[in-house]
């Protein structure tokens, strides 16, 4: 019996260690939601957004833009443990201009547009999340720019210095 009731602990613990593994689910959009970096209201700004959630912390640090988010991915400097991360699914976007505030997909498993002449919502040239590669191709296409994974963003279309002679479009 003592056999039976430790290896039924055992078990429970297994199966405890494996929902603290599973990474956070992305948290939806509020109004009141602000941009890491200038803390302005993330809602006021169009264009794809982005969530990090760190270890430790009860709510995820939001992003305006994407291209923000990447460079946070690509700093060393970190206040916790990245537990997941999530990008707006512009294949589902209402529109540019509304992003959607539930549309969330995984970070790692998006297939990102970079360098096309779009503005992101802080006016930055933006880093465009899909949740297949055929909807950043079809962007692309129409658009500008290349598919990439998210492992394989340049460190310039994140970090690099921003071309405010650039004429940046609004998506439709």
């Amino acid at each position: 019996m003592k056999r039976l009731i430790l290896l039924a602990g055992l078990a429970l613990a297994a199966c405890n260690e494996d929902e603290a593994a599973a990474p956070p689910a992305p948290v939806d959009l509020t109004e009141q939601a602000l941009s890491y970096f200038c803390q302005m209201n993330i809602a006021e700004h169009g264009g794809p957004k982005g969530q990090i959630h760190l270890e430790g912390h009860p709510a995820p640090l939001f992003f305006a833009q994407v291209r923000d988010m990447v460079a946070y991915l690509k700093s060393p400097e970190r206040d916790a443990e990245i537990t997941a991360v999530y990008v707006s699914n512009m294949s589902v976007a209402p529109s540019w201009d509304e992003p959607g505030i539930s549309n969330w997909i995984a970070a790692e498993d998006a297939t990102f547009v970079v360098g096309a002449p779009v503005a992101g919502g802080m006016g930055a040239p933006e880093i465009v999340p899909f949740a297949t590669p055929k909807a950043a191709d079809e962007f692309a296409a129409q658009y500008g720019g290349e598919s990439a994974s998210l492992e394989t963003i340049p460190d310039a279309a994140a970090l690099g210095p921003v071309d405010l002679t650039l004429a940046l479009e609004t998506p439709k």
